[in-house]
């Protein structure tokens, strides 16, 4: 098979260099099937007469009794340890996020297999047996391009190939590398009453098929700076559109700015019974702290009624930073280790409360501990802390036990006041909790109990002077 290679100059980009050759309407034999299929817009492999499974229901994948709609996958034995996990987690939140569970191939006549490809392709909707998804090594190996795949199998086009997409993109003819003009066309979609979505895992990069270097194929109107084609993972509407389209009774959300509220479903007025929503929280290469500003749900033993759970992660098979919790607040202030982190909601059939408000922020660099001792060290230390880093440890031990605070090495810039770099340290979880210092230069840092059972470790340095830092262990006690 020929490659084709495109300039790509942003990194919004999505990998198209793998791009099967002549991908608009191109007819070929495949011999599983025995008949003829086409290329189209670079990536779907369609059976003649197929767009978009808005308009066709015989390509959808049926829906259970328990109203789940189960695909079954295969991932081939050429795919790394690594890569296979690149893929399970990408599906996996698809899972978590929507009624549509893919689930491990056993004897289903129908499933997916998914193959290393010399590029990244799938057929479009379900067409039956053994359907291939091909992923290369160098192109689609992102969550969101594994995503990006896995939707043209669930029925899903182009975001920009919408029938409505002229009034939110300008397709700039003149850029396009010569003979791929086809990938930029339209459909007639009925697109599921969901606005266009500019984020969706589904959308070109800006620079998809340019011939020109700095000249974009895409661009968004009214605003030309609207970022597109981003692979990070599943948009807030791409969410939206898989539980439109297979009917899913799901509660679930996608947080991806650097910041935000959210809330529990009519807040502050009562929250409805016998609810279940998600909210996944991603921000792009940093970790994540949450705070919670206002917590009434219904108490019971065990908050076995209604309760939050947070994930570590973006899945429920992540380890758990915060288990069950109900009744009134505080709660405690939460550090992911990644860049993911997934709330959980519940509420059964009897009474309800007002629920919850929280707020969410990026920061650098943090953890959440909740062993009976541990160490904290300031970024990279033995080395140097990297200059402009705001960082939030939070630790919380047992109900009735306290935590005990020795440092054990300390060197940060001094100043007056300690204005630029220094470290905080909250009795309590949030950064409006009581505190003792700001501590910089070589100061000597006195032992630290909390009367509670959170503490939150607050560092920041500025843009000038790198140092050794700190190391400070911790242990629970009476």
């Amino acid at each position: 098979m020929k490659m084709k290679y495109f300039l790509l100059p942003t990194h919004f980009a999505f990998l198209y260099s793998f791009a099967l050759s002549k991908p608009v309407q191109k007819a070929t034999r495949n011999s599983d099937l025995g008949s003829e299929i086409a290329v189209y817009e670079g990536d779907i492999l369609l059976r003649r007469g197929r767009r978009s499974a808005i308009n066709c229901e015989s390509c959808l994948w049926p829906k259970s009794q328990d109203g789940l709609v189960k695909v079954p996958v295969n991932i081939s034995s050429d795919f790394s340890m690594t890569e296979r996990s690149w893929i399970a987690d990408a599906l996996q939140e698809i899972s978590t996020l929507t009624c549509v569970q893919f689930v491990n191939r056993t004897t289903e006549k129908d499933y997916v297999y998914v193959e290393r490809g010399q590029s990244c392709w799938s057929y479009f909707g379900k067409i039956g047996g053994r359907q291939a998804v091909g992923l290369v090594k160098n192109g689609c190996m992102d969550k969101g391009a594994i995503q990006h795949e896995m939707n043209h199998a669930l029925g899903f086009i182009h975001e920009q190939a919408r029938s409505d997409r002229d009034r939110f993109v300008k397709i700039m003819w003149e850029h396009i590398v010569a003979g791929e003009q086809g990938n930029f066309g339209k459909v007639n979609s009925k697109n599921l009453g969901l606005p266009y979505d500019y984020s969706s895992v589904m959308h070109y990069g800006a620079y998809d098929f340019s011939s020109t270097p700095g000249k974009q194929t895409i661009v968004p109107v009214p605003d030309p700076s609207i970022p597109i084609g981003q692979r990070e993972g599943l948009s807030n509407l791409d969410v939206a559109k898989i539980n439109r389209l297979y009917k899913c009774n799901c509660c679930s959300s996608v947080l991806s700015k650097s910041k935000g509220l959210f809330s529990s479903v009519n807040y502050p007025s009562p929250y409805p019974n016998n609810s279940n929503c998600l909210w996944l929280i991603r921000v792009r290469r940093s970790k994540i702290f949450l705070q919670f500003e206002a917590f009434d749900l219904q108490p019971s033993s065990d908050c076995s009624s209604d309760y939050i759970r947070v994930y570590n992660g973006n899945s429920k098979n992540s380890p758990v930073l915060l288990d069950r919790y109900c009744g009134k607040g505080p709660l405690p202030s939460l550090v992911a280790s990644g860049s993911t982190m997934l709330v959980e909601f519940a509420s059964d059939e009897s009474i309800t409360a007002t629920g919850f408000r929280a707020s969410y922020n990026r920061v650098n660099c943090g953890d959440t501990f909740t062993d009976s001792n541990g160490i904290i060290t300031s970024p990279n230390y033995p080395n140097t802390y990297p200059k402009n880093r705001a960082c939030f440890w939070v630790i919380s031990s047992p109900v009735g036990y306290k935590i005990s605070l020795k440092m054990l090495s300390f060197e940060l810039e001094d100043s007056d006041r300690c204005i630029y770099d220094y470290l905080l340290i909250h009795d309590g979880s949030r950064p409006t909790s009581p505190a003792v210092g700001p501590y910089c230069g070589t100061e000597k840092v006195a032992d630290f109990t909390s009367t509670g059972n959170f503490v939150l470790v607050e560092f920041h340095s500025d843009i000038v002077w790198e140092l050794p830092g700190f190391v400070i262990s911790y242990t629970f006690g009476r």
